[in-house]
């Protein structure tokens, strides 16, 4: 198996960067670079990654703050994602920058917008895009079925799920989303969360207080 990534905690959030890669052709993405851009260089230098495309599950300020510095460093590389209904939250930045004490950062639209069934490509390898709305409404999760590995932002976490207290969220979209877009792709999936430690998708239908099994 070809597919390989690194977790790089950035930002004062401790927000999961991920660097995806295929060991193959060396070609390879990152998934939510909020910020922290010289250590995601690094990272990405002493593995000799050809970056080609920056990667977004949401429209949130720890998850995307260093996109477009990143892009610039990495000559203008193509940004995708997330799906559309999160284009307010990208027009936002300067505010959310403002609020959280982020350095300021200007409102963006990636190069290309993700859509439930979308495919992310790089090198040999592929992530499939599902929509998966509630804690923000265009938020998308990416997932290698071969790899058994998910993307998945912050629709869900070791032992919690995401906020839904934030404009546009929605409480039951999340747990729907969580349920019949996550839940199907099999319970040894191991997924990389916005914030925290790895799990997998059977141990969060075991234990997890929000979405167990049991509390159906």
């Amino acid at each position: 198996m070809s597919l390989k990534y690194q977790v790089v905690p950035v930002t004062s959030f401790s927000q999961n960067c991920s660097i995806v890669w295929c060991d193959e052709t060396m070609e390879g993405i990152v998934v939510d670079p909020g910020g922290d851009i010289e250590q995601l260089l690094l990272v990405i230098k002493d593995r000799a990654i050809k970056v080609t495309q920056l990667v977004l599950t949401h429209g949130h300020l720890d998850h995307v703050g260093g996109t477009q510095s990143l892009s610039k460093r990495l000559d203008k590389v193509e940004i995708v994602g997330p799906h559309q209904d999160d284009n307010f939250w990208l027009q936002g930045l300067p505010e959310q920058s403002q609020m959280f004490g982020f350095l300021p950062t200007q409102a963006f639209e990636p190069n290309r917008w993700l859509n439930d069934g979308d495919v992310i490509r790089f090198g040999h390898e592929s992530l499939n895009v599902y929509h998966t709305p509630g804690h923000t409404p265009g938020h998308v999760v990416l997932h290698n079925e071969i790899a058994r590995l998910a993307f998945v932002g912050d629709v869900l976490f070791n032992g919690s799920v995401g906020r839904t207290d934030f404009p546009k969220g929605d409480f039951e979209t999340l747990i729907n989303s969580i349920k019949t877009k996550l839940w199907p792709l099999g319970k040894d999936v191991r997924f990389v969360p916005g914030h925290g430690p790895e799990s997998t998708f059977g141990q969060e239908r075991m234990s997890n207080p929000f979405v167990a099994d049991k509390l159906s």
